[in-house]
């Protein structure tokens, strides 16, 4: 259903920081990355769509939060989603709610929620029953 996902930030050194390591940690590889652009992207663990784009924004204008928008990232495990989230906390962004079921989406969602550096909302999810 999806080709990409295309997240503004501020300061591309700080968002680069912010979201290689994490992308790593739930195993979406790399596909791009050219700072002198600057952009960055990363596919789906599963193969080359969909694209998670992080850029500054392209009319050169500020990066602003959008309200009630979110992206929502797969992890493999219900470790990975803990993992990420206190990551993210370490690296001073807001939490939006700690990891834990949600069985009000379905009997086996996992997930936690925080904002990056930029304010941007993300998710990090995990289907799998334990």
């Amino acid at each position: 259903m999806l080709s990409h996902v295309f997240v503004g930030v501020s300061d591309f050194g700080r968002a680069w920081a912010f979201y290689q390591p994490l992308m790593q940690s739930l195993g979406h590889p790399l596909r791009f990355h050219e700072p002198e652009v600057p952009w960055a992207g990363w596919h789906s663990a599963s193969g080359e769509r969909p694209l998670f784009v992080i850029c500054k924004p392209f009319d050169g204008a500020a990066h602003e939060v959008g309200n009630g928008q979110m992206t929502a990232f797969m992890a493999p495990t219900r470790a990975a989603v803990d993992m990420a989230h206190q990551w993210a906390v370490d690296q001073g962004c807001a939490s939006e709610g700690a990891p834990g079921l949600r069985a009000h989406y379905h009997p086996h969602y996992y997930g936690t929620y925080f904002r990056d550096p930029d304010g941007n909302k993300l998710a990090v999810v995990c289907h799998e029953p334990r």
